[in-house]
């Protein structure tokens, strides 16, 4: 019988959500929809250290906002519960003890001071195989000098015995056989000394207890990975071990390494997926959400980082994502991020948005800035005119601000050096042609035939005219922006503007 798909995004509550770590999650989330499985969102918050407040409901944010939401959850429960691994810490200690008795791991109880010693009389010193033996464990101590030690509390680790001469191996779904000599690998801790688990003991613990069928994550963890292999052999559970599928990395434009929130910073573009304030300092790290980010462009683009679908098609929504997604299709090699090809996707979903399902976000965008909008069928309108010309929601304000309000300047350069009074005459005359109801084209061809009259070429007029409507050299085409305004509002604007123009 196939096993169930259970697959999980599990994060730290460390800070802001990097693009890489939702790309993880997105590629969690598709596998499961494809095969009608479970996608659960666990938090791995055993570095009590490194907790930040916030952290966990950001990144619920993220997901939601992504249309990722979990099956499971810390927030919505599920029959796996609890999902945060703080939650489970009484559950760890009994393999911790298991592995010991079987002699697969070990006590441990150097001092930090101890360690520090030895790191500096060592260069690059690691814990294991070449090293146990020199250190204070209970590989090294009497069985009485252990127990001892063990009742007077004294402060202890416990860590995996890697053994010798071995060769770890396993399928990785998208790299094929994959092999580790144990020789290589270090000793590393598995329960920390407040009781608490590391990554390592407490990922294989709750994937097991979890049920879990697919493990995707980043290639960063690949090291680890003979780590968690043996775990799920020592503890007896080989048999129901995920499947392993290392995704490649998110790298940096130029492609050298991987992409951090440094380079962002460096290059002017978020890596975060919405704005991320740290409680502790108060910085603020921008976010694709704010910048003005679909979150179908943001959720298109992180898929194409890595996978394809084996054609040129590059647009996808989720059904398309979930209906095309197939492992075989992820790359082994990192992905480049581009940032303008990021603004790409955005451009194309934008324009190929209805304007009733754009409205929200553009109109919050308005009242970000101050500027209010009491019709929402104008401002549909006005969406539908310009959303051709934006490549973030964010440009629909400076790209039609002036749907809203007069322009206050007028790029006079433009403008002043072909002015002249018969110029003035023909917009005057302009002004008592027009009335409401006349669409786009009427108002073109009334502009055509009056300037004719005026002996004019409609081509010296239109940019006096859209500079009158607009206060600059922009906007969709001239006359729709005139029906826009409506009759009124654009006698208004070009009387202001000839005064303005003398």
């Amino acid at each position: 019988m196939e096993k169930k798909v259970r697959v999980r995004f599990a994060p730290s509550p460390t800070g802001g959500l990097h693009l890489g770590g939702v790309r993880t999650a997105l590629f969690n989330y598709l596998f499961a929809k494809k095969h009608n499985g479970t996608f659960i969102l666990r938090v791995e918050d055993t570095d009590q250290t490194r907790f930040v407040e916030g952290a966990e409901e950001y990144i619920v944010s993220c997901l939601k906002w992504c249309g990722m939401s979990p099956d499971e959850s810390p927030e919505l429960g599920g029959p796996f519960e609890p999902y945060r691994q703080s939650e489970r810490k009484a559950t760890y200690k009994q393999y911790a003890d298991q592995l010991i008795a079987d002699g697969y791991a070990y006590y441990a109880f150097d001092t930090p001071e101890e360690l520090d010693a030895k790191r500096k009389e060592i260069p690059n010193f690691t814990y294991g195989l070449a090293t146990r033996g020199q250190m204070r464990n209970s590989l090294t101590l009497t069985e009485g000098e252990v127990a001892t030690l063990l009742a007077e509390n004294t402060p202890h680790v416990v860590r995996i015995k890697m053994p010798a001469d071995e060769l770890v191996s396993f399928t990785d779904l998208i790299r094929g056989h994959v092999s580790f000599d144990t020789n290589l690998v270090d000793d590393k801790v598995l329960l920390k000394a407040d009781g608490m688990p590391t990554y390592h003991l407490a990922v294989v613990a709750d994937d097991k207890a979890m049920e879990i069928s697919h493990i995707f994550r980043g290639e960063e963890w690949l090291p680890s990975a003979p780590i968690h292999i043996l775990l799920w052999r020592y503890l007896g559970w080989e048999d129901v071990m995920p499947q392993w599928v290392h995704l490649p990395l998110i790298l940096k434009p130029d492609g050298n390494g991987k992409l951090s929130k440094r380079d962002g910073d460096r290059l002017g573009f978020p890596v975060y997926a919405q704005n991320w304030t740290d409680p502790k300092t108060g910085d603020l790290t921008k976010g694709f959400k704010e910048l003005g980010f679909m979150p179908e462009a943001f959720v298109n683009l992180l898929a194409m980082l890595g996978w394809n679908d084996g054609t040129d098609q590059e647009l996808f929504s989720m059904a398309d994502l979930i209906d095309k997604f197939s492992v075989e299709r992820i790359s082994k090699a990192g992905a480049k991020f581009d940032f303008e090809k990021a603004k790409w996707y955005n451009h194309e979903w934008i324009k190929q948005s209805d304007a009733i399902q754009l409205l929200p976000e553009v109109k919050n965008a308005f009242v970000a800035q101050g500027i209010a909008i009491k019709d929402d069928v104008y401002l549909e309108q006005v969406i539908d005119l310009i959303k051709d010309r934006c490549n973030l929601l964010t440009d629909f304000i400076p790209q039609s601000a002036y749907f809203f309000i007069a322009p206050q300047e007028y790029d006079l350069p433009a403008v002043k050096p072909k002015w002249n009074a018969e110029k003035a005459a023909f917009f005057t005359a302009y002004t008592s042609l027009i009335s409401e109801g006349l669409s786009a084209l009427e108002l073109e061809e009334k502009f055509k035939e009056l300037a004719a009259t005026h002996n004019f070429k409609p081509g010296e007029l239109m940019l006096p005219f859209r500079v009158m409507l607009v206060g600059g050299k922009f906007g969709p085409g001239v006359f729709d922006i005139s029906v826009a305004l409506g009759t009124t509002e654009t006698i208004v604007r070009i009387n202001n503007a000839l005064t303005a123009f003398e």
